[in-house]
């Protein structure tokens, strides 16, 4: 009896020391790169079907029917700067503004949507969209705040295929 209950503790207390190693993955201990999944800001990549990068992100509920997120105009900027999502290596885009799984894209340009002074109604934000299901790739890859040069990081993320280290929302 007391062996078993001495292999269940061992049991729990590795099984919450691997908890906590699941925080960090480490890429390429060479460059010393770790993705570090604590709470942070998110590391956003993703693929889109048509080149979108120019166009106002809103979030879809699950059934595409109606608009459950959109930025206000003042907040499409990202370093004070237009919040274009950055360009990666082999097509892929890091994330400036915000999107999730159930992102949608507007026919106004975040040039155009940083110009407003009133938000339009989510009627009229939803008459906008231009594509309901734009993502043929989005990875979740943990704490932005945690890369040391995010580009290049991600860049060599992407080209040493450590993407399947992120948490992959969509794949078509």
């Amino acid at each position: 009896m007391k062996i078993s209950i001495y292999i269940l503790i061992v049991l729990l207390v590795q099984s919450c020391s691997s908890e906590t190693n699941n925080d960090k993955k480490t890429i390429d201990a060479k460059n010393n790169i770790t993705l570090d999944y604590t709470a942070g800001p998110p590391i956003t990549i993703y693929k889109t079907k048509k080149d979108y990068s120019q166009f106002v992100a809103v979030s879809l509920s699950d059934d595409k029917r109606k608009i459950v997120s959109y930025p206000h105009p003042a907040d499409v900027f990202y370093k004070g700067k237009l919040a274009y999502p950055t360009n990666l290596v082999k097509g892929y885009l890091l994330d400036n503004l915000g999107i999730n799984v159930n992102v949608a894209y507007l026919s106004l340009t975040l040039e155009q949507y940083s110009k407003y002074k009133e938000i339009p109604s989510l009627e009229a934000l939803y008459n906008l969209i231009i594509d309901k299901n734009p993502l043929t790739e989005y990875y979740f890859c943990g704490n932005r705040l945690t890369l040391k040069d995010e580009i290049v990081d991600l860049n060599m993320l992407i080209n040493s295929d450590g993407l399947g280290l992120c948490e992959c929302l969509v794949k078509e």
